[in-house]
């Protein structure tokens, strides 16, 4: 007989969503993780009395209503605004492209000013057709930005040059000729005061929980325990790699304590020439306006992934889409396992989008159910 409703592999949003809702519903559900730690990737951890956003920087943003009024059942937030800046061989620029941005690049102060640089220098490196994404920006924003906050900060993040990258990876760049350092254009914003693994350890209360398990090694026993499955892991890595393996990248961080109040003056801080190893640096006590004596600092680092690393983000390009559409078709005729995720989709999800995802899961779950 089977102990379980559901057997829910991941202990990150999406499967503490599903094991929440589940669970509301009279299901009986079990979440595992290989990792030691709730949260998945969103997990925070204390240092010197700071929230440590251990897999790096995690924002909440959402303009849905819904999914805001849910994730805040779970744990209150607070106001913070993402304003990251870009540095460049130590110029400082703000992000997303703005008034500010553009005063500190050209010395312009005045809407129609930056917009006419700007198209001056689209029209200078025009391209009819850009085949990769350094013709896309230059088509976009013109050669200033696209050399000094682009490229660099680009060619780290996926390991490639601008030339080999798709065009289709920034089919669009968000530009603002007004003097607003949000980085998001959502309604709601802000990060949990207790830290994201506080509002998890709340979303599965009630819920069996096995850490240390990867299913992967343990599914000839796991599968006995429920009757049906979620799977929030690597969709290639459920079939073995059968079909082949998709591509990721893998981010890596260096975290450090310092001795000291206040490192960079900003939670975000953006290295975008490609001298630079890293991609960024994090200061988490400016996620919940801390004032902590210390501080905490991780650079990140983004790295090309190989099997036996944590994946981070898929590369969609046209080879792996066409790839994860032959693994998709394999998921869909398991009759009892169901994948979701950033993992189980092989897509980017920014949290709002997850918890939807997930939410829209349980509903089609418990109509198979019933």
């Amino acid at each position: 007989m089977k102990k379980y409703d559901y057997l829910i592999v991941g202990a990150g949003l999406f499967g503490s969503v599903t094991a929440r809702e589940l669970r509301n519903a009279g299901k009986n559900c079990l979440v595992i993780d290989k990792r030691a730690h709730i949260g998945g990737n969103i997990h925070t951890e204390k240092l010197e009395g700071i929230d440590v956003h251990t897999y790096g920087a995690h924002i909440f943003h959402t303009s849905n209503r819904k999914v805001w009024d849910y994730i805040t059942s779970f744990g209150e937030f607070n106001h913070f605004i993402n304003s990251p800046l870009a540095n460049y061989k130590g110029e400082i620029y703000n992000l997303p492209f703005n008034m500010n941005t553009f005063h500190a690049m050209w010395g312009v102060s005045k809407p129609e000013e930056a917009i006419k640089v700007i198209e001056e220098q689209k029209r200078a490196d025009f391209c009819e057709n850009p085949t990769n994404l350094k013709e896309q920006a230059l088509n976009l924003v013109g050669r200033d930005i696209f050399e000094k906050l682009i490229r660099g900060y680009t060619e780290k993040q996926w390991g490639r040059s601008c030339e080999e990258l798709p065009a289709f990876i920034i089919r669009r760049l968000p530009v603002r000729f007004t003097y607003d350092n949000n980085y998001f254009n959502s309604r709601y914003q802000g990060i949990p005061i207790e830290g994201y693994t506080e509002l998890i350890r709340r979303m599965l209360d009630g819920v069996d929980i096995e850490l240390n398990c990867d299913f992967l090694i343990n599914r000839t026993q796991l599968v006995k325990l429920a009757e049906k499955i979620i799977y929030t892991g690597s969709i290639d890595a459920f079939f073995e790699y059968q079909l082949g393996t998709l591509a990721y990248r893998k981010v890596s961080f260096d975290t450090r304590v310092l001795d000291q109040s206040d490192f960079q003056g900003n939670a975000v801080v953006n290295y975008t020439d490609k001298d630079t190893p890293y991609t960024r640096i994090i200061e988490h006590k400016h996620f919940n306006f801390g004032n902590q004596p210390k501080t905490v600092v991780s650079y990140e680092y983004s790295d090309e992934w190989k099997k036996g690393d944590d994946p981070y983000y898929p590369v969609n390009d046209a080879r792996n889409s066409e790839l994860y559409r032959k693994y998709r078709a394999l998921a869909n005729s398991q009759e009892h396992v169901f994948f979701g995720g950033r993992l189980g989709e092989y897509r980017y999800y920014d949290m709002d989008e997850t918890i939807e995802a997930a939410l829209n899961t349980v509903k089609i779950l418990l109509k198979i159910d019933d």
